[in-house]
């Protein structure tokens, strides 16, 4: 989930440049980071749903990677392509359930156990009975969503978990002030690049080169574009459609049709998914995470922004060695974004160090065990 974070903007080295370069806000292809993409299928009592994975990678264990609220797989692009360039292993990213382009039936079904069972289905339709050793690894949400598949037993091949910023206590505070966080969000784009452009400049993602991938999958054209007759909203909730008046005023509502239109016109892009109605499943995700992370019989690493994250039972698990930890200052939220080749080197060590993958191209291991 997007997280308020108080901290000063500071650009990676992909946002810096020269005086006087315009900076490129223009989208990228998902097919410069990632070697393919596939439908996976999954079977359910309602019939069909489908589940969009991008993949990169043909030996050693399989990194299945997990996005937070409202980002994408796309949003892990430039970290699978400095992690294939160190270990070998290989790379599913997914899109969970009501993000990026997978579809189900329930899109509005975001409970922790729901999305839990949806990795641990796709697991199944993607390897059968049999499926090589897999790293749980997930950002906010999605780190929340990998606790709880890998406390449920759902992959049976699970040898290690990894959580991105994400922290009970510092989540379950964060959900007071979540709310206003994301009606101070704009509610739509003129285009592609001016999203990208919003997500650098307001520190959203503060990694150019991984914005213009990762916004293309969080963003979509607004519906009813070209229908003269569209009187519902740009998406459900932005924009209401006014209900007539006690006189019946066609007037008004005639207007306010034509308004909506010239804003879809002008603004065609919105969010791809409407994070303030998802706010009943939060508390299901954060609430008891520290304690089933702990819980968790394998190989742990925690990846923060900032040590200050640290709640009271992962303090005391810290200090008993139930977990490595790494600490990657001067990073916003989305920690794998905005410092893609520090997590890379993270988990590429501790890969190696649990003798899970074997390293490429002389990669040695940099962080010091925490």
């Amino acid at each position: 989930m997007l997280r308020v974070c108080q901290k000063n903007l500071r650009g990676s080295r992909s946002n810096i440049l020269s005086p006087g370069r315009k900076r490129d806000f223009s989208p990228v292809p998902w097919s410069q980071y990632f070697e393919s993409m596939e439908d996976v299928e999954v079977e359910n009592e309602t019939g069909k749903d489908t589940f969009r994975v991008y993949k990169s990678g043909s030996e050693g264990p399989v990194l299945l990677l997990l996005h937070g609220g409202g980002h994408s797989a796309l949003s892990w692009a430039v970290f699978t392509a400095a992690i294939i360039s160190r270990v070998q292993c290989r790379i599913v990213a997914l899109d969970l359930r009501g993000h990026g382009e997978t579809k189900v039936k329930n899109s509005e079904d975001l409970s922790a156990e729901t999305m839990a069972k949806d990795v641990g289905n796709v697991v199944e339709a993607m390897y059968g009975d049999l499926p090589p050793p897999i790293m749980l690894i997930g950002h906010s949400m999605g780190g929340a969503i990998a606790v709880h598949t890998a406390s449920s037993n759902l992959v049976p091949s699970l040898l290690g978990l990894c959580m991105i910023d994400v922290v009970e206590g510092t989540a379950m505070d964060a959900l007071n002030s979540m709310q206003n966080f994301l009606r101070g969000r704009p509610k739509t784009f003129k285009s592609l690049e001016n999203a990208v452009e919003w997500s650098v400049k307001s520190g959203q993602i503060r990694n150019l080169e991984s914005a213009r991938v990762s916004m293309v999958g969080q963003v979509k054209q607004c519906e009813g574009i070209t229908s003269p007759e569209g009187s519902k909203s740009i998406v459900e909730g932005i924009i209401e459609e006014e209900e007539e008046d006690e006189e019946g005023s066609e007037s008004v509502n005639k207007r306010k049709k034509e308004d909506d239109m010239e804003t879809k016109k002008d603004h065609p892009y919105t969010w791809r998914i409407e994070l303030a109605k998802t706010e009943k499943y939060w508390d299901g995700w954060f609430r008891g995470l520290s304690n089933l992370f702990l819980s968790c019989p394998i190989p742990k690493l925690l990846l923060l922004a900032g040590v200050d994250r640290l709640d009271k039972d992962l303090t005391i698990g810290q200090m008993q060695g139930k977990f490595q930890m790494q600490v990657l200052p001067q990073c916003g939220h989305a920690v794998h974004e905005d410092a893609p080749d520090k997590v890379a080197e993270a988990v590429a060590t501790f890969l190696i160090r649990h003798r899970f993958a074997e390293p490429i191209g002389g990669f040695q291991c940099v962080f010091p065990g925490c």
